[in-house]
Order: C-alpha cells, then sequence, then structure tokens
C-alpha cells in the first residue's frame, strides 16, 4: 500500500510517497522512507508524530493513503511570544456622503 512520509524546515521540505505492506507501524515507515537519512536531526525519540494532523503514537498501524508527519520540536514557549495584534476594524456609523 502507498503511504506518505513527511517533514518540514522553514527552508526546506521533503515529501516522500512509499510502498509498505499492511501491518507497517508508524515507525517502520519513517525508517524504510528514507527521510531520517535526509534530515539526521530528526529524533523520533522526542520528537512528535502524527497522521493527517493528528497524533499518532510509533506503534501504530497506518492504513493505505496515510501521510505520517514528523513535527518539528518546539523552539520557543508559544506562552512568551506576544501575540501581533489584529489591525482595528473602521467604527462603525462612520461620515457618510
Amino acid at each position: 500500500m502507498k503511504i506518505g512520509v513527511v517533514y518540514a524546515l522553514p527552508a526546506r521540505q521533503s515529501w516522500l510517497t512509499i510502498d509498505v505492506p499492511e501491518g507497517t507501524t508508524v515507525k517502520e515507515a519513517i525508517q524504510k522512507s528514507g527521510i531520517l537519512n535526509q534530515f539526521p536531526e530528526i529524533d523520533l525519540d522526542t520528537q512528535k508524530v502524527g497522521i493527517f494532523g493528528k497524533s499518532a503514537a510509533l506503534d501504530a498501524v497506518v492504513e493505505e493513503g496515510a501521510r505520517i508527519e514528523i513535527y518539528r520540536p518546539i523552539t520557543v514557549d508559544p506562552k512568551t511570544v506576544k501575540r501581533r495584534a489584529a489591525p482595528e476594524a473602521p467604527a462603525a456609523g462612520g461620515a457618510e456622503s
């Protein structure tokens, strides 16, 4: 069955399509894809993975057409980053012509 394995950095990304037998786990698929050779910084012991945007365990069995995603570690604490202020909408009831 065909599945995809994806990983992205800000300046570089990879989407690999591979054939795997039924019963293949997420970890086995990642290893078979060769993506760990392309991105040696990937650490499956610490980085999270998912399938179609939902967190998945490395021992989860993949299904036909699955897209396995390897997530980058968070480098900034989201609680310490100030949110950008949304642009203010024009005030209602402005001058009419």
